[in-house]
């Protein structure tokens, strides 16, 4: 069988005068390396997106982490902070395609800003400053450090009982993880069922009740140098399987 297809939304960036439709290499390299899938970066293209010839074409969707953040006013809030970065062009490609993917069942992962899109394109809300919210943590990296100790393990999260991420990781009950967040997810939207929670209580990762299809998203980056982290490589893997599974599914049901 060909690998199948992952498609990754992108970023937009103004690098002087030019315009850039973005994907960082280490999540496009995690596909690749945990997942033994072949990843497909999609432009924001918002409304312009043809997206029943993205449909056809993808055997799972990764969202992934980003500088910019959800727009507040897709939850209903007005921006808290104006100096944080924020894409429009992202977010109006990704909650269509969020809720489009559910629908159909086709496998999904979201890591960080993508678990964030996935509760609010399904009518959740998020805290815009998790470091402000009395009784939680601060969750943000510091940027003058350097990436390995950005990415290096912060806290733990207390895996679900029973749940996907447990049994994936064969029964473990709880995971170091890394953080690098300033917002985080608030109210949960309806049928998201968590699967780890920060020992502050902030869902750190959840899944999709109802879902047809594999959905899982991550508040941590378990693509940073997935290829050292055995936990890592074991979700990306579950991952890819669900993806080679409806890739299969699909020919046989054009056969």
């Amino acid at each position: 069988m060909q690998r199948p297809i992952i498609i990754v939304p992108s970023c937009t960036k103004q690098i002087d005068s030019d315009s850039y439709y973005l994907a960082q290499m280490k999540y496009v390299d995690a596909i690749w390396l945990g997942a033994d899938c072949m990843p497909l970066v999609l432009p924001a293209f918002g409304a312009k997106t043809d997206w029943e010839a993205v449909l056809e074409a993808a055997d799972g969707i990764l969202l992934t982490g980003s500088p910019s953040n959800v727009h507040p006013a897709l939850f209903g809030q007005e921006i808290l902070t104006p100096e944080l970065p924020l894409d429009a062009a992202r977010d109006a490609t990704t909650m269509p395609l969020i809720r489009l993917a559910v629908e159909r069942g086709i496998p999904l992962l979201a890591i960080c800003r993508g678990a964030q899109e996935i509760n609010v394109a399904l009518g959740g809300s998020l805290h815009q400053a998790v470091h402000e919210v009395p009784g939680m943590m601060d969750h943000r990296d510091h940027e003058s450090d350097p990436l390995d100790v950005q990415y290096g393990p912060a806290h733990r999260v207390t895996l679900t009982s029973g749940g996907r991420i447990s049994k994936i990781l064969d029964g473990a009950s709880e995971l170091a993880v890394n953080s690098l967040h300033g917002q985080g997810l608030d109210r949960l939207a309806p049928g998201l069922c968590v699967e780890a929670r920060a020992d502050d209580g902030l869902v750190e990762a959840f899944s999709i009740r109802d879902a047809a299809g594999f959905t899982l998203a991550l508040q941590w980056h378990p693509e940073w140098k997935i290829a050292e982290n055995p936990d890592s490589m074991k979700l990306l893997a579950a991952f890819g399987a669900a993806c080679r599974q409806y890739k299969l599914q699909k020919q046989r049901a054009g056969a």
